[in-house]
């Protein structure tokens, strides 16, 4: 089954180890990433945002040397949803690309409407990092 996907990607100018080492902390995302949510809490070493739907989970992949900020975010449905996300390096800068993928059933409103929320708080996360 074929998955509708779109990359998006947002090129920063902070060095990619920079840019990594900030958005890999969960506890950062209520300042560049608020259309995931706004209140981020560790309870006994899981992470959860605080979203108008409800409490949601989010564990990233294991840090690591290569700029995979893949996560899963698990819905209060209890479905999980996995994220591909990079750090690539491009010289003293770097690109961040997030994969958007559409989820089974979703309109293309909905997958409009994500869209525009990852473009968005990758645009935040330029602004914060370049500041």
């Amino acid at each position: 089954m074929a998955v509708d996907s779109k990359h998006i990607s947002e090129h920063i100018d902070r060095r990619a180890a920079d840019v990594y080492d900030y958005a890999v902390e969960p506890a950062n995302l209520p300042e560049w990433a608020p259309g995931l949510g706004d209140a981020v809490h560790n309870v006994d070493g899981q992470w959860f945002v605080e979203t108008p739907e409800g409490r949601v989970g989010l564990a990233f992949v294991e840090r690591n040397p290569y700029g995979v900020l893949d996560h899963t975010v698990t819905l209060p449905s209890g479905v999980a949803v996995y994220n591909p996300m990079r750090v690539i390096p491009d010289g003293d800068a770097c690109e961040v690309v997030f994969t958007l993928r559409r989820l089974p059933g979703m309109s293309d409103d909905d997958f409009a409407r994500d869209e525009g929320l990852v473009r968005a708080d990758l645009a935040r996360l330029k602004h914060v990092l370049e500041g």
